[in-house]
């Protein structure tokens, strides 16, 4: 089975730290590989490569054994390359068959022919077995439906090669049953797929080849058969991981850091009260809809509660997140792209978001660049945050772990004595997991609180002291560590409660 595509020698330094240096891989036509590696290992630089995004400073790229540079994302598409990004570029405010059409829409007599648009629109969607009307505006789908019809685009753009990214990160298990279903369906089709995803256990299911990159190389690759998920691991993170959780440093206090008692909000939350101690870590499981992140949105002051008392250090306090912050309250948002960053500003910035006003100079209070630079870039090596010079390289440059690791960061230069986390490792891989449990045990070994909300049940069993469990909007019950059993937790956040 001849390379669809073909990479030799590629290279690529942001701000002169190499994040592709001389990879040479092949992509079997009609083939699923299955791409893994760290946060900040140079998947997402190697894709953008591929996709027209950037160019490459050394190698080339052979597409169907003939020279491929493609100078814009418009290039690979023409090609027949698309990707399916775990951000999704869809337009919410137009209909289905309009983002399928959205580079260009048929005309017949000068107007568009929206007939024709929709019978086409039509007979892809029924090919993915999306029963919904092409005229629907993709803000009403669900985030399932929206990851099948940036599919449909790539079908209707007859792509040959399609690369998914993360692109379960947002999806219910049912969800992700179906998307899998439909990679089959475009494998007995004859695509040929690139399948990136820390998810190691999926990657095996899907995939026909392995490859692994670590520190923008690739370090290891072959046959799906050949990779144990110990030799993933492994070869990801180039050494033996010795248990995917870190031993805890410290015991929990006998204070009480937060106290809630009686929060209730019609519809949200009904008489929920929940302790978190210093030096404690205590994790917050629950089905989808059960209440978990409003809580969370709750308690740091975001949203608003119609009854109920939060007090942090034995102080009540006042409404409003500024109030919160003030008292020694920090919230890691499960959003960290839009919530918890600013993007585009540089990570010395982000990372002093938080601590801004201490930074400023009397009279007029001009913020001291120095003073920050100093800070931050200290905090920086305490968070082992993988980047060049801090003062001029953005934040969006930073793989997904680093990011996260500058989101709890920027909280860190406040000593806050409660942490609100949701979801801290969400679309990191597992050697990054790793390093935020560990920061995490560090942050309640120096006597803080934590409260951690996370959709993975392991992960909670992996760090936490205590599990409480919610159900549409109310705490059913809580276990010790030593009680920890997985199947009674998800038993009791499955459970109906009476009408």
């Amino acid at each position: 089975m001849s390379d669809l595509l073909t990479l030799r020698h590629l290279g690529k330094s942001w701000f002169g730290v190499p994040a592709v240096s001389d990879l040479s891989l092949g992509v079997r036509q009609g083939s699923l590989l299955g791409l893994i590696g760290q946060n900040g290992a140079g998947k997402s630089t190697l894709m953008n490569m591929i996709g027209g995004i950037v160019a490459p400073s050394a190698g080339d790229m052979l597409w169907r054994d003939k020279p491929y540079r493609p100078q814009s994302a418009a290039d690979a598409s023409a090609a027949g390359i698309a990707f399916i990004h775990q951000e999704l570029n869809l337009f919410t405010n137009l209909s289905v068959a309009e983002n399928m059409y959205i580079d260009g829409f048929p005309r017949r007599m000068g107007l568009i022919d929206w007939r024709a648009i929709n019978e086409r629109a039509r007979s892809i969607l029924d090919r993915l077995s999306l029963d919904v009307d092409p005229a629907t505006e993709v803000g009403h789908l669900s985030p399932g439906e929206r990851q099948l019809v940036e599919i449909a685009k790539a079908l209707h753009n007859e792509a040959s090669l399609l690369i998914f990214d993360e692109p379960t990160t947002s999806l219910t298990p049912r969800e992700t049953e179906r998307l899998f279903e439909t990679i089959a369906t475009l494998r007995a089709e004859g695509r040929t797929i690139i399948y990136i995803s820390h998810i190691l256990g999926d990657v095996k299911r899907l995939a026909d080849d392995i490859a692994v990159l670590r520190d923008g190389q690739l370090v290891d690759q072959g046959p799906e058969a050949d990779f144990p998920i110990p030799r993933m691991i492994r070869s990801m993170i180039g050494r033996d991981l010795g248990g995917l959780f870190p031993q805890r440093t410290g015991q929990p206090g006998d204070t009480a850091v937060l106290k809630a008692r009686g929060l209730t909000h019609p519809g949200v939350l009904k008489d929920v009260s929940i302790t978190v101690r210093d030096g404690e870590i205590v994790g917050l499981f629950g089905l989808m809809g059960s209440g978990r992140s409003e809580l969370a949105r709750i308690l740091f002051g975001l949203d608003p509660c119609d009854q109920g008392t939060v007090l942090l250090n034995d102080a009540e306090l006042a409404a409003g997140a500024r109030a919160r912050i003030a008292a020694g309250m920090a919230f890691v948002t499960e959003n960290r792209r839009e919530e918890g960053l600013m993007m585009d500003a540089t990570i010395a910035d982000n990372l002093a978001l938080v601590a801004i006003s201490e930074f400023g100079r009397p009279p007029l209070f001009l913020i001291d660049r120095d003073r920050l630079l100093e800070r931050t870039e200290a905090a920086r090596q305490d968070m082992s945050i993988k980047a060049g010079d801090i003062s001029r390289q953005p934040v969006k440059a930073l793989s997904g772990g680093n990011q996260q690791k500058v989101v709890i960061g920027k909280w860190q230069l406040e000593h806050p004595r409660l942490f609100i986390l949701d979801e801290p490792t969400r679309g990191v891989d597992v050697g990054a997991k790793y390093e935020i449990y560990t920061l995490v045990d560090r942050l309640a070994a120096g006597g803080g609180g934590i409260l951690m909300i996370s959709s993975e049940l392991e992960e909670l069993m992996g760090v936490a002291d205590r599990i409480v469990v919610m159900n549409r909007g109310e705490i059913m019950g809580e276990f010790p560590r030593g009680d920890f059993d997985q199947e009674r937790i998800l038993a009791m956040s499955f459970r109906e409660q009476a009408a």
